[in-house]
C-alpha cells in the first residue's frame, strides 16, 4: 500500500511538472477547517504563450460563433501560419480584419479551397452548415477543424464518414471543454497514470448563460442548432469516451425540453441522458440557465468516479472557495488534494499540425470524433420531450 501511494504521489506531482505537496496556504479560505484539501500548484508554462515557429498555413471560413478565436489561438500555438478568411457576412469580415490584421480577406470560399498551400481549415459557421463545409474542404484536398457541433444530423455523419474515408483528410472537432480546459487536460494525465484507479463512470455537467439579447436569430432554431443535446451536450460525449476509454456505448434514456422559453418555440433550454459503454457509465446534462449572479457562463463540473478514488473539476468557476477556472480536485485512498490548473499545457494545437504534417492521429482519433458526435446525434433524435405542468 505505501509502495501504491508513493507511486501516485509521485505520478500527480511529475506527470505536468508539479511541485511537492504544500501544506495548506492562502489560497484556501482563512476559516478553513481540518481536513480542507491539500493544495498543488502547478508550475508548467502554459503551451499558450509564444507561438511556434509557424509549420503549416491555415485559413478560416466562416466565423459565426465566438469559439473560432479560441480555435485560431490553438492552431496559431501549434505551428499555424494564419494566412486567409472569408465569410458570407460583411460585419464579421469586418470584426476579424480588425482581430487578425496578419491575414489575407478572401473574395470568396473558393480562393481559398483552391490555393494549394493552404492545408488546414477552421470553421465555426452557423451549425447546420460545418458539416457540408467540411466535405468541400476535404474534396479540395485539405484537412478541416470545425467548432462543436461539428455535424447537425446522422445523415449528415454518413456523408462526412464516407468522404473522409475516401479523401484520407483530418475531420477534427474542437471540443473546447476537453481540449480548452487546462483541469480536465490535467485530469486526463491522472487517469493515465492510474491515480483512481480503473474508470467507471463519468458526470459531466454543460450549464450556459442564454442572455437572449447577444444571440443570432439562428441560435433559437433547433434545424440550424442541432438541438441542444447535438450543440454544448457533444462536448460532454467527447469527454465520456475519452475518461472511461470506451470504443462501443449505447444511449440508455435522454430527454430535452424548452421549459421557460415558450417566445422561442424552436429551442431547447434543457436536455440530459444516461450512457452505458464497454468501458464504463455516463451521465450529462446541459441547460441554459446559468443566473447573472455567477461571475461565468457557466457553472461546468466534470466528476470521474474510478475504482480507487474521484476526481472532481470545476472548469469554469469554485462559486464558494476560487474565482476563474481550472480548479481539478483529486480524492483517493489517503486524502483528498487540490490542484491549481490554471498553467497547465494546452497541446490539442501542436498535436493537431503534427497530425496534418505526420498523418497521423495524435490529437484525437478519427473514430473517436464520429463516435462522440453519432452518441449525441442518436441522444438528440431519440430524446423524449419534456413537458412541465408547471
Amino acid at each position: 500500500m505505501d509502495n501504491r501511494r508513493t507511486f501516485l504521489k509521485e505520478a500527480i506531482t511529475t506527470a505536468a511538472g508539479l511541485v511537492a505537496l504544500p501544506t495548506i496556504g492562502t489560497s484556501m479560505p482563512s476559516n478553513s477547517m481540518p481536513g480542507t484539501p491539500a493544495i498543488i500548484k502547478s508550475e508548467v508554462s502554459g503551451s499558450d504563450g509564444l507561438p511556434m515557429a509557424a509549420r503549416i498555413r491555415f485559413a478560416v471560413i466562416g466565423m459565426n460563433h465566438g469559439h473560432i478565436n479560441s480555435q485560431v489561438g490553438a492552431v496559431t500555438r501549434g505551428g499555424g501560419e494564419f494566412v486567409s478568411y472569408y465569410a458570407k457576412e460583411p460585419e464579421l469580415m469586418a470584426d476579424f480584419a480588425k482581430r487578425y490584421p496578419q491575414a489575407k480577406q478572401a473574395k470568396s470560399e473558393a480562393e481559398i479551397l483552391d490555393d494549394k498551400s493552404i492545408q488546414l481549415v477552421l470553421s465555426a459557421g452557423i451549425p447546420v452548415d460545418r458539416a457540408p463545409l467540411g466535405i468541400r474542404v476535404m474534396k479540395a484536398g485539405k484537412d478541416y477543424m470545425s467548432d462543436k457541433p461539428g455535424i447537425t444530423t446522422l445523415d449528415q455523419l454518413a456523408e462526412v464518414r464516407k468522404v473522409q474515408k475516401e479523401t484520407k483528410r483530418i475531420y477534427s472537432i474542437m471540443y473546447s471543454e476537453r481540449f480548452e480546459n487546462r483541469a480536465t487536460v490535467k485530469a486526463g494525465e491522472l487517469v493515465k497514470a492510474g491515480a483512481i484507479g480503473n474508470v467507471i463512470q463519468t458526470i459531466g455537467l454543460g450549464p450556459h448563460r442564454m442572455t437572449p439579447k447577444s444571440r443570432p436569430d439562428w441560435f433559437f432554431d433547433k434545424k440550424k442548432f442541432g438541438g441542444i443535446i447535438c450543440d454544448i451536450g457533444s462536448h460532454q460525449f467527447d469527454q465520456y469516451l475519452f475518461f472511461t476509454g470506451s470504443k462501443k456505448a449505447d444511449v440508455v434514456a435522454a430527454q430535452v425540453g424548452n421549459v421557460h422559453f415558450p417566445q422561442y418555440p424552436n429551442f431547447e433550454d434543457f436536455g440530459d441522458v444516461m450512457l452505458r459503454g464497454d468501458g464504463g457509465m455516463g451521465y450529462v446534462r446541459v441547460d441554459w440557465f446559468t443566473p447573472d449572479g455567477l461571475k461565468s457562463w457557466g457553472d461546468g463540473r466534470l466528476t470521474i468516479l474510478g475504482t480507487e478514488g474521484f476526481i472532481e473539476i470545476r472548469k469554469n468557476i469554485d462559486p464558494a472557495v476560487h474565482e476563474g477556472g481550472n480548479h481539478l480536485y483529486i480524492t483517493d485512498k489517503k486524502e483528498t488534494r487540490y490542484m491549481d490548473c490554471s498553467k497547465e499545457p494546452l497541446p490539442y494545437g501542436e498535436q493537431l499540425v503534427n497530425d496534418v504534417l505526420n498523418r497521423t492521429e495524435t490529437a484525437m482519433t478519427q473514430e473517436h470524433c464520429f463516435l462522440a458526435t453519432e452518441l449525441a446525434l442518436k441522444a438528440q433524435k431519440q430524446a423524449q420531450t419534456i413537458h412541465l405542468e408547471k
